[in-house]
């Protein structure tokens, strides 16, 4: 977690949300990174899971993950808890839980919900107040700059 922290404030310095998270397989090797691409690519779905799930899927030309484990430092929104479900991962391990938005036990838990066809082990608060007050004070310093236009 602390690896994904450094690599989460270095894209929030980019302007990102500072989000990160690794895909371990299931020896813990380490087999797809990914960090926020919203703004910098232009793209609705540059979430960290989404990046790190395609790079796994691409080395392991599999898009099952049973056996693997994705750490993020912040809970998985709907979109990417979706996308967790539907690649069978099998655990979910995240630091700050976002009770606004959060799919995995903030506002639903789509790990759990009756409809999903594959149920996976969620661990949340792993460095949960480091990785808390990183958000915190990203959205604080972007508050206090105001939100720069858009070219």
């Amino acid at each position: 977690m602390e690896r994904l922290l450094r690599r989460a404030e270095a894209v929030g310095a980019e302007g990102e949300i500072p989000v990160a998270a690794v895909v371990l397989d299931g020896q813990g090797r380490a087999i797809g990174w990914g960090s926020n691409r919203r703004e910098r690519d232009q793209q609705p779905l540059g979430h960290a899971e989404l990046v790190a799930l395609q790079q796994a899927a691409r080395l392991r030309a599999d898009w099952r993950f049973n056996d693997c484990t994705l750490l993020v430092t912040l809970e998985p929104c709907p979109m990417c808890a979706g996308a967790l479900v539907q690649a069978r991962m099998g655990r979910v391990v995240f630091g700050a839980a976002d009770p606004k938005r959060g799919a995995l036990g903030g506002c639903l838990d789509l790990s759990r919900d009756p409809s999903a066809h594959h149920h996976m082990l969620v661990m949340g608060g792993s460095r949960a107040e480091a990785c808390s007050a990183q958000l915190e004070a990203w959205f604080r310093r972007r508050r206090q700059r105001g939100r720069q236009p858009r070219a």
